[in-house]
């Protein structure tokens, strides 16, 4: 049965401005509204790309108070909620509900490499904790554990959990996924480069990093695609291709955070062991931000 759909379409999985001084919450404002005002479908806060797991407890908590007080009920507010620690998850994923998330994004326990009847019993421990729909995020490249298409299945048996963002790369498990889940799940891009295929797996959408830096034409992509204009999407898809590529020249979020900073939306502030970007990559982000009139 069809379970409540958090978004359909472009989510962006925001950067989280920082100084030297903690959050920039002017900055972080300011962002909120601009992607508002370009269309986006939700906001992602504090997930991979948020640089979530060097924020302190408390600056977690407070970037996912201010992003739904900021965004007030325009879109979708989507809470990265998850830990390698199923308690750290529930007391987090409690507060988010709390603070009026509408949605939580929960990344599979990292490090500690469960088998998959842990990612069961930890998500189920999740859901059971909260009133608000979960979205899954499945990154193995990141977390050195991968959900399983049997896995998914019994896990969509919670009336809470209602989605996946699967970033695991490989099309064949998640064409597999679909065929097990049907309309149980909402399955959501999590890798760029694969939007519009997953779309044409029955897919609702993507969470995206382009879309920090492109949001109206991420959102494009999914619009295109859903009014049947199928050719015209993978034509975007293709044409954004250089740029996906560049975003991730060095690992998620280290680029995006520089293309942002040159934009003028926030300082080219990392948290070790995350350093900046590499004068190389950067040169080739640069000149393909500069073709697109970003700069």
């Amino acid at each position: 049965m069809k379970k409540h759909t958090v978004f359909r379409g472009a989510a962006t999985a925001l950067i989280t401005p920082l100084n030297a001084g903690g959050v920039d919450y002017e900055a972080f404002g300011r962002l909120i509204d601009w992607q508002i005002e370009q269309g986006i479908d939700a906001l992602v806060i504090a997930g991979t790309t948020g640089e979530g797991s060097t924020l302190t407890y408390e600056e977690h908590e407070e970037a996912i108070r201010f992003s739904v007080e900021r965004a007030a009920g325009r879109v979708p507010i989507i809470a990265g909620s998850g830990s390698n620690d199923t308690n750290r998850a529930v007391t987090l994923s409690k507060f988010s509900c709390r603070a009026g998330a509408d949605a939580l994004l929960v990344v599979t326990p990292y490090y500690n490499k469960a088998t998959q009847k842990g990612l069961i019993a930890s998500y189920t421990a999740i859901a059971d904790a909260v009133d608000r729909p979960i979205i899954l995020y499945n990154v193995p490249s990141r977390t050195g554990v991968n959900i399983e298409p049997a896995t998914y299945v019994a896990l969509a048996e919670h009336p809470n959990i209602v989605g996946v963002k699967e970033a695991n790369g490989n099309i064949s498990k998640i064409v597999e996924t679909a065929a097990l889940v049907g309309d149980r799940l909402d399955i959501y891009s999590g890798n760029d480069d694969q939007i519009v295929p997953i779309l044409a797996m029955g897919g609702s959408g993507v969470i995206s990093v382009l879309s920090n830096v492109m949001p109206a034409k991420t959102v494009e992509i999914c619009r295109r695609f859903f009014q049947g204009d199928i050719a015209g999407s993978a034509k975007l898809q293709c044409e954004l291709l250089p740029m996906i590529n560049a975003l991730f020249s060095e690992v998620n979020p280290i680029p995006v955070k520089a293309a942002m900073a040159a934009m003028g939306w926030c300082e080219n502030y990392l948290r070790l062991p995350l350093t900046p970007m590499e004068e190389e990559h950067w040169q080739r982000l640069r000149g393909l931000m500069a073709a697109q009139g970003l700069l």
